[in-house]
């Protein structure tokens, strides 16, 4: 079994805010790449009309989304005057505590679900270090 943890979580723009969100969303990428050593992926994508945002981080393991939510988590709650985050979807088996913290960030962040999917059965071809 894969221990691989892919995090999507999508918002709504604010009207008006999309110029004020792309640069806060690049910094938090910035920061993310220079304090994140362990994570695999962190994108941030915007629909064609500016009107979304998805944002999109993979992980090799829980403690690496732990370690993101620890880390970047003192930077989300600026950015929530940008947005609506609407649903938080994790991919892969995380504790409760963790989906807790996540809860608390889809709360503070907007009105948004956490729906947590356990992996079935799946092929996994990342090399190993």
């Amino acid at each position: 079994m894969t221990d691989f943890i892919a995090y999507i979580d999508r918002s709504v723009v604010h009207d008006g805010k999309l110029d004020d969100l792309k640069p806060a969303m690049a910094e938090l990428v910035n920061f993310v790449e220079a304090n994140e050593p362990d994570i695999l992926a962190y994108d941030v994508y915007f629909s064609a009309d500016g009107d979304r945002m998805t944002v999109m981080h993979m992980h090799a393991d829980q403690d690496s989304l732990e370690f993101h939510m620890e880390v970047a988590g003192p930077k989300f709650p600026p950015i929530g005057e940008f947005i609506d985050l609407e649903s938080i979807d994790v991919y892969g088996h995380v504790s409760e505590s963790l989906i807790r913290r996540l809860r608390d960030k889809a709360s503070e962040l907007g009105s948004g679900r956490v729906l947590i999917h356990e992996l079935h059965r799946g092929v996994d071809r990342v090399p190993d270090e």
